[in-house]
């Protein structure tokens, strides 16, 4: 057995209400992984919004492995805390929310013991990061129609239907939607136009509903996949774009699909955008620049 200071060290950052309290439970376990993986763990639980980030910015340098257990929203906190710290040290993530898009798009287990075990055994990737103004996120900076479905459709109704419950809070939601004029400079050319959905991804999933193509998503590649779905002139129009959006049609006149290494956008203040789910400061302004394999992931 090693002595401690022969041990590697880990600071492992919990929400411990994500995912029902479930990741409460099984703590021990996962420390037990962790330990027998020659790591000495500290645990910081998070008790309020900003915990996990300030957690990662004054300590995460100090210690040789984070990882991070909780939702979209604690995962973008601690990357954010791993940025503004300027930390270089590798991240792990055990998922424990009800989206967990990032895990989806990096294959990382649901299963919390066989996520912890991954990280153990697991290699490190580079992978993009997302700047939009002072903030960060990991794999999506979207606004409009389908930006909030999976944190507002009932969680009853998704357990039962899957992606139908979706569609139909889609649908409910319909004379809600509103457009927004944007315009968009990617460098080689710009966009403009009335919009009812936008999203800056490097991700193949958004908000659980929205997949984007595997064959064209590389989360390391240092270019971000724009989608952008026009206004709709009739429920036929609006039914068409749900179907290209879910079956990942670009054809459509109301869809624009590109890559872009970095986009600035003009768009009506107030305007607000979703970051991994957390709320995006509004501007008439923002320019979104791609941090190029910015962050070390183990999984």
């Amino acid at each position: 057995m090693k002595t401690f200071s022969q041990l590697k060290k880990l600071l492992l950052i919990i929400n411990p209400v994500s995912g029902r309290r479930t990741s409460l439970r099984f703590l021990p376990d996962i420390i037990k992984i962790f330990s027998e993986g020659d790591y000495a763990v500290t645990v910081f639980p998070t008790g309020k919004s900003g915990d996990a980030t300030q957690f990662a910015q004054l300590y995460g340098s100090e210690f040789d492995l984070i990882v991070c257990i909780g939702g979209d929203g604690t995962l973008n906190e601690v990357i954010t805390g791993i940025i503004r710290g300027d930390c270089r040290t590798p991240l792990g993530y055990i998922p424990s929310g009800s989206t967990n898009d990032f895990a989806a798009c990096h294959g990382i287990s649901s299963d919390m013991l066989e996520a912890a075990q991954n990280i153990i055994s697991g290699k490190p990737k580079k992978i993009d990061i997302g700047k939009f103004g002072d903030q960060y996120f990991s794999y999506v900076a979207a606004f409009g129609a389908f930006s909030w479905l999976s944190y507002t459709t009932p969680q009853n109704l998704k357990n039962m239907l899957g992606h139908s419950a979706y569609l139909l809070d889609a649908v409910k939601d319909l004379p809600k939607i509103k457009a927004h004029h944007l315009k968009l400079d990617v460098g080689e050319f710009t966009c403009e136009g009335d919009y009812i959905f936008g999203a800056v991804c490097n991700s193949t999933s958004v908000a659980g509903t929205i997949t984007l193509p595997k064959t064209v998503v590389d989360t390391g590649d240092g270019k971000f996949e724009i989608l952008l779905v026009h206004e709709p002139r009739t429920l036929i129009d609006f039914q068409n774009i749900l179907i290209g959006v879910f079956t990942q049609d670009y054809s459509s006149p109301f869809l624009d699909f590109f890559q872009a290494d970095s986009v600035k956008i003009s768009s009506p203040e107030g305007l607000d955008w979703s970051l991994d789910g957390e709320l995006g400061k509004g501007s008439e302004k923002h320019e979104i620049a791609n941090l190029a394999d910015r962050l070390t992931l183990i999984c």
